[in-house]
C-alpha cells in the first residue's frame, strides 16, 4: 500500500491545497484531503479513486454506493455526504457552461480560440485549467512573429500563477494555413514543457490551428 507519507510533502493534497489552493486537485485528491487517511488494510489514495470513479455531475453517489467501498465506512460515508449536501445547497450554477478540455479539438469549444484561425497574425495564446481539466481562462499572451524571445516563460505561466492552475495548454495559430510546427515552435514548446515541470504546472499540449484545421505538438510526440 502506498500512504500519504511516501508521498513527497508538496503532492500532498491538503498541502497542495495551501499551496495552490482547492481548484488545482483533481477529484481524488479532493476526496483524499476530506478523509484524511485510510485503514489498516487500504490506503487513502486507493479509497479516494475509487470513490472519485463514483462521482457524476447531477448525479453524486449515496449511502449505499459509499459504503460499498472497501475502506468506506459510516463515518466516513457521513462525511462525504455532509460535503455533497453543502455544495447541492450553496454551490451556484455558472452562467456559462463548464468546458472540459481532454483532448486536442476539445480547444474549439471556446470563441476567442477558434477567432485566431483567420488572424493574419500569428497570435498565442495559454488555457489554464483546474484539477478537474475544466477551463479557468484563456488570454492572448502576444501577438505578431513568434520567437523564443517573445514567449518567454515568465509569461506564459504569470497568469497559471495567479489562477492557481493544475495545468496549461498553449495555443497559436498560422495565417498561412500550414498546420507543421516550425522549428521554432518546437523549441518554444520544449522550453514550456521544461518551465511547468520546475513549476508544477504541467504543459498538457501545444496545439496549432489555422484555417484548415489543428495539430497537436502533444499527438505529434514533442511533448
Amino acid at each position: 500500500m502506498r500512504r500519504m507519507r511516501d508521498i513527497d510533502v508538496h503532492d500532498r493534497p491538503r498541502e497542495k491545497m495551501v499551496l495552490k489552493g482547492a481548484v488545482s486537485l483533481e477529484d481524488h485528491e479532493l476526496i483524499s484531503a476530506i478523509l484524511g487517511k485510510g485503514t489498516p488494510n487500504r490506503d487513502i489514495i486507493s479509497i479516494s479513486r475509487e470513490v472519485a470513479d463514483l462521482l457524476q455531475k447531477e448525479d453524486l453517489p449515496g449511502y449505499d454506493q459509499l459504503i460499498s467501498v472497501e475502506g468506506i465506512g459510516q463515518s466516513k460515508a457521513c462525511v462525504l455526504l455532509a460535503c455533497f449536501e453543502i455544495a447541492r445547497r450553496y454551490g451556484k450554477p455558472s452562467d456559462e457552461p463548464t468546458r472540459k478540455i481532454t483532448r486536442p479539438d476539445d480547444i474549439l469549444q471556446l470563441p476567442e480560440i477558434t477567432e485566431t484561425r483567420y488572424k493574419k497574425q500569428e497570435h498565442f495564446l495559454v488555457v489554464t485549467l483546474n484539477g478537474a481539466s475544466e477551463v479557468i481562462q484563456s488570454r492572448t499572451i502576444t501577438m505578431g512573429l513568434l520567437n523564443h524571445s517573445l514567449v518567454h516563460p515568465r509569461e506564459v505561466y504569470c497568469d497559471a500563477i495567479s489562477d492557481r492552475a493544475a495545468s496549461i495548454i498553449c495555443v497559436h495559430n498560422h495565417p498561412s494555413g500550414n498546420l507543421e510546427p516550425s522549428s521554432q515552435d518546437i523549441q518554444i514548446t520544449t522550453q514550456l514543457v521544461q518551465a511547468g515541470k520546475i513549476l508544477g504546472i504541467p504543459l498538457l499540449d501545444h496545439i496549432i490551428i489555422s484555417k484548415t484545421g489543428i495539430t497537436s505538438l502533444k499527438e505529434g510526440g514533442y511533448l
